[in-house]
């Protein structure tokens, strides 16, 4: 946990604590970060900047703290209305001492504070990833509620471009200033080369990615430490307030933030699932080149938190050491392994079951037909089409195969694992996938998910009653593309791991097998 603010009795906000306990049923617990102290009462918590000057803020005087703590509000009252609840001044009470909103004292403001609604102990995600209790149906609705969040904010005038301040090399460099040099030395040359190439290279995506309105007013510090579950809602809080080029990002950093950390606390399942259930409910694909960049930023900035933490003998939950997290930037910027996986199969074969275990052991991108032909349609994953005859007709059938292999190109150029959801019962399709990967010189693995003619019905059936996935393939669309389906060929079947429903793979040794698959020497480009 945070450490206790180690101030003795009689200073400011020592006196803000006892003012703060005479009203209070329990210990008023005092919390301090490197920029703030947090005063947790019985229902309330009251959050103070402190008076410092740092690299990338300026809380000095009084008047930037109030701007500060407004600035607070307004920003985590769109994103956690329940949570924040005002801003109140700190005054003279009537016998001299300070509290909050004066106590029946007058005179002018001393101090300023953020008052939020005091959530449970042990409630973020930093927390209850320790603890166990963090669930992938915590994740999964989090995903979908952070991408409403970014179609909801707003976007930034689209007035040359842009790459997040928190991932430039040189604002790396002074973050990097701040980590021990033993620490820093054995990674940071290489990193600083690989981020200089990739600013370059990535500077006309920026561009694109700023005229394409998705650079937008992020939360922009979406650690584990600022996710609180409450029941089944993920709410995030204390977004970053000090500065607008640290927010004013693209919305895919804003999420590579808790997929990093994630990453960092050894939960690849979780931080892929994450981003998996973000780019389906966002379908924001087109920023797959820049995930990378943004992956190592953050780690890079965790680093230097991390550091700070370490030199000041503060721990905080969810936070790994600086060198964690250097690790974790070097082996995400310099170890790439793309590799294509195509699932085969019917409906209710198992698909999508298949990839999404497949997903989170290997660590994986997923682009799935069912979400991407909705998404054609102006429908949202589970929204119904109103006519599947025609949702998983020749026409959108034909762009929907279009959209996967763009998004399929487009993970593999990055260098990540891509795993592409659809039936694929089409063999010139199928060829079409395997081109891909012959062309991008990566390995390509057709997943062949089977299942009995009864155990297909009966999944349909189920799926349509719960409505709690994208497909919505009845038993005539089933008997359709059953007597079109076109099997495997015998170079496929060698290409193939078989899925049977009878006995399934365990995700671990799916992937490992999937992992292991060589791609063909000596094929040209093409």
């Amino acid at each position: 946990m945070e450490r206790a603010s180690p101030f003795m009795p009689g200073t400011p906000i020592e006196e803000l604590r006892e003012a703060l306990q005479r009203t209070q049923r329990h210990p008023v617990r005092l919390i301090e970060t490197h920029v703030s102290w947090v005063l947790l009462g019985d229902d309330e918590a009251y959050k103070v900047k402190r008076p410092v000057r740092l690299p990338f803020l300026d809380f000095g005087s009084l008047e930037r703290r109030r701007e500060a703590c407004e600035e607070e509000l307004r920003l985590n009252r769109a994103l956690s209305p329940t949570l924040y609840r005002d801003v109140v001044a700190v005054r003279s009470a009537a016998d001299g001492t300070l509290a909050f909103g004066g106590g029946g004292g007058g005179g002018e403001a001393r101090e300023y504070a953020v008052r939020m609604r005091r959530f449970a102990a042990g409630s973020t995600w930093a927390e209850r990833l320790a603890s166990g209790s963090l669930l992938p149906h915590h994740v999964d609705a989090f995903a979908e509620r952070l991408a409403a969040i970014h179609r909801a904010a707003p976007c930034l005038p689209a007035v040359g471009g842009v790459v997040a301040a928190a991932a430039r090399p040189a604002t790396l460099q002074r973050l990097l200033a701040g980590i021990d040099g033993q620490q820093g030395a054995a990674y940071w040359p290489a990193l600083r080369a690989w981020f200089e190439r990739e600013a370059t290279r990535l500077a006309p995506h920026a561009a694109a990615r700023l005229a394409a309105g998705r650079v937008r007013e992020c939360h922009g510090d979406l650690h584990l430490g600022n996710i609180v579950q409450e029941g089944a809602e993920s709410l995030p809080f204390d977004a970053l307030e000090f500065d607008p080029a640290l927010r004013w990002i693209d919305v895919l950093d804003d999420v590579a933030f808790p997929v990093m950390d994630l990453l960092a606390n050894g939960r690849r399942d979780l931080a892929l699932r994450l981003l998996g259930a973000w780019l389906d409910a966002s379908g924001d694909h087109d920023g797959l080149p820049a995930l990378r960049f943004f992956l190592v930023g953050r780690a890079l900035v965790r680093a230097h938190v991390a550091a700070i933490d370490e030199g000041e003998g503060r721990s905080r939950p969810g936070m790994r050491s600086a060198a964690t997290y250097l690790r974790l930037a070097e082996r995400l910027a310099l170890h790439v392994d793309p590799r294509l996986a195509i699932t085969h199969g019917l409906p209710g074969s198992g698909k999508t079951f298949a990839s999404q275990g497949l997903l989170e052991a290997a660590g994986a991108i997923r682009v799935r037909s069912d979400i991407e032909r909705k998404r054609l349609l102006g429908v949202a994953p589970l929204g119904a089409t109103g006519d599947a005859s025609i949702a998983y007709g020749d026409t959108i059938g034909a762009r929907t195969y279009d959209r996967l292999h763009a998004v399929a190109r487009l993970a593999l150029a990055a260098g990540w694992p891509a795993i592409v959801d659809a039936a694929f019962l089409d063999e010139p399709q199928r060829r079409r996938f395997a081109e891909l990967a012959r062309s991008l010189r990566v390995p390509f693995t057709i997943i062949d998910c089977r299942a009995p003619e009864a155990v297909l019905q009966a999944r349909i059936a189920h799926r349509l009653a719960t409505r709690h996935d994208a497909s919505e393939a009845d038993l005539l669309v089933l008997q359709r593309l059953a007597a079109v389906a076109e099997p495997l060929r015998c170079d496929e079947q060698a290409q193939a791991i078989v899925v049977d429903a009878a006995r399934p793979w365990p995700p671990a040794t799916l992937a490992q097998r999937w992992l292991d698959v060589q791609a063909p020497s000596g094929e040209p480009d093409a």
